[in-house]
Order: structure tokens, then C-alpha cells, then sequence
């Protein structure tokens, strides 16, 4: 059963509440305090899906209490409940990553509803960005499929496959996760790009789609390259280890359909076209750490990064030889 933690130093507001909660299916845990909340989050951090807790508390605060469990697990829905309902401190909240802000006294029907809401929120930020986010909230579900000129960025593991065969299941996931996608994902969002899907090993990100910058296939190139000088730090860590995590990266730009697309059971926002085809197709061709990008995407950043041309290539599926030019670095 899913838990729920509810933080108060009232005895009253922790009962009222688990009265209110325990109906949505929680197995509800209490803490009268931040230090027994967060030893109680230490012990049951997988199986703990929200903690609510009061702002105004003795010893340390609700905030320091939410920040300090969003250390052990940041996959928890982090939610702040105060009397003392201020701008500044939903400002501080908000700024430190809570997830939800309510305010005492509460209704019982609309405190259940925001703490849906907020794991709601939580969990979709796994799957699509903020930006997509965003674009929910003002059109609901009228991002109508349309055409969009995008950079395409895809990102892919060399030798995994070797890679995989030296390592047990648990010590691949754990690898993978911490040292190139959690990284590899986190610069696709520091350059305003959409994280559209991870295919196995390979990374794909969109810059351009839902909203467009005007230098989109600059951030695309900019972020490709941080990737690379990133993963060399990575690398550096586990070599100790004797382990190593090379990436080949391909980007394309032009214009693609954008939008949601899929069936009742399942629905994302991602673009079709040529370009995502070509940048899949680019990402193959490149070696260890090598960034390979179409002429288009060259044409919009040759003032600002540095690249050799190279023989044109026959790519699979495409009729015409494509220029591709190798991304060196910064100029």
C-alpha cells in the first residue's frame, strides 16, 4: 500500500488529516516533528509517495524538513501545509522545488483533490517537460498537431551492448541512470529543450517544440557539446572503477509535425519528419565522443562553434548525399 506522511507538532491537525486521506487509499504514517519525519523517510523511502508537512514547527521548519527529504528521495511529492499562508514563504517553497502549498484551515474535498493534483504533477514531470507542462495548463488539450522548424538532438551510448555483458542488471540500472541519463537529461532542460523519450540507451531531445526560442539550433549545438565536456568529467569518476561511458551525438534541423499522438491507452507529445530520421541516422554515424550535425543546423551556428566538413554521406532512407560537419567545440 502507497504511504503518506503528515508532519504537524498538533496532534489535532495530524488526525484530521489522516481521517481525510486514509479514504484515498494511504497507509498514513505521523510524525510530530521534521527530525522524526525525516528518520521515518529514511526507513520507508521507496514505499513513501507524498509527505505533507506544516511549515511552522519547533526545532527545524517545515521547509528544512521537505528540502532534507527531497535529499533522500526526490521522487516524493513534497507538500507544504501552513497557517501562516505568506507570499514569501510560498515563494521559498516554490523556489526550493516543494511540490504543493497548502494553507490551514483546509476543506476536506479540496485538500484531497490538490494533494491528486500535486502527485499528478510530480509524476508527469518524469515523462514530459516543463515546457509541455506548461503548455497543458494554458490549453488543456488543444495543443493541435502543427509544423514546427525544430533541432532534433539525439544522444546514444557506444559499446553498450559490450557494456552490458560485464554487469549485473542492478549495477547496469544504477550506472546508466546516475552517470548519463539523469546528467544527459538535466543539460536537454538547462538549454530550454523538451526531453521527448530515452530508447533504450539513446537519448532524444527537441529544441523548438512545444516553444521556440529563435536560436533553437544553436541550444541544440551548445548542449550537445556541454553533454560531451560533462560525460568527460563523468569519466573521469569511473575510471577508478575501470568503467567508461562514451557517447556518439547526431543533430538535425527542419521542419517536423509537432504534437500529441497516440491512442486512449497511451499518449506523448514527440514530432515526426525527416529531420528526426536524419538525426538518428547522424547519431549512428558518430564515433566516441563525436558531435554530428547537418548542413541546416551548421548554417544557423557557424558563427559561434567551431566544425569540420566531411565527406558527404549516402545515409539509409535519404535519396540525396547529406553535408555533415563535425562539431569540434566552441569558437
Amino acid at each position: 500500500m502507497t504511504e503518506l506522511l503528515i508532519v504537524d507538532d498538533e496532534e489535532g491537525v495530524r488526525r484530521s488529516l489522516k481521517k481525510v486521506l486514509v479514504n484515498d487509499g494511504y497507509r498514513i504514517l505521523l510524525a510530530e516533528n521534521g527530525n522524526e519525519a525525516i528518520d521515518i523517510v529514511r526507513d520507508n523511502s521507496q514505499d513513501i509517495e507524498t509527505v505533507i508537512s506544516d511549515f511552522k514547527m519547533p526545532g527545524i521548519d517545515g521547509l528544512e524538513t521537505l528540502i532534507e527529504i527531497g535529499g533522500i528521495n526526490p521522487e516524493i511529492t513534497r507538500i507544504m501545509l501552513t497557517g501562516y499562508a505568506t507570499m514569501e514563504s510560498a515563494i521559498e517553497s516554490v523556489n526550493a522545488g516543494i511540490d504543493g502549498f497548502l494553507t490551514k484551515p483546509f476543506e476536506n474535498i479540496e485538500l484531497r483533490a490538490k494533494v491528486r493534483e500535486y502527485n499528478i504533477k510530480k509524476r508527469l514531470k518524469q515523462f514530459v517537460s516543463e515546457q509541455i507542462l506548461a503548455e497543458l495548463q494554458k490549453e488543456g488539450k488543444k495543443i493541435i498537431p502543427r509544423k514546427q522548424k525544430v533541432s532534433i538532438l539525439f544522444s546514444d551510448i557506444r559499446g553498450f551492448s559490450e557494456i552490458s555483458e560485464k554487469m549485473s542488471p542492478r549495477e547496469l540500472s544504477d550506472m546508466i541512470n546516475s552517470y548519463y541519463f539523469s546528467p544527459m537529461d538535466n543539460i536537454i532542460f538547462e538549454y530550454n529543450g523538451t526531453l521527448d523519450k530515452h530508447i533504450g540507451d539513446s537519448i532524444m531531445g527537441i529544441f523548438g517544440a512545444p516553444i521556440s526560442y529563435g536560436d533553437d539550433a544553436l541550444r541544440a549545438v551548445m548542449s550537445a557539446i556541454r553533454m560531451r565536456e560533462e560525460m568527460a568529467e563523468i569519466n573521469k569518476n569511473l575510471s577508478s572503477a575501470g568503467r567508461k561511458i562514451s557517447v556518439g551525438i547526431g543533430i538535425s534541423t527542419g521542419e517536423v509535425m509537432a504534437g500529441i499522438f497516440g491512442s486512449s491507452r497511451k499518449k506523448e507529445y514527440t514530432v515526426f519528419g525527416s529531420p528526426v530520421n536524419l538525426a538518428s541516422r547522424l547519431e549512428h554515424l558518430a564515433r566516441e565522443d563525436q558531435i554530428l550535425i547537418c548542413d541546416e543546423t551548421y548554417q544557423e551556428v557557424r558563427d559561434t562553434v567551431k566544425a569540420e566538413k566531411m565527406e558527404p554521406f549516402n545515409i539509409k532512407g535519404i535519396e540525396r548525399k547529406i553535408d555533415i560537419f563535425n562539431v569540434t567545440g566552441k569558437l
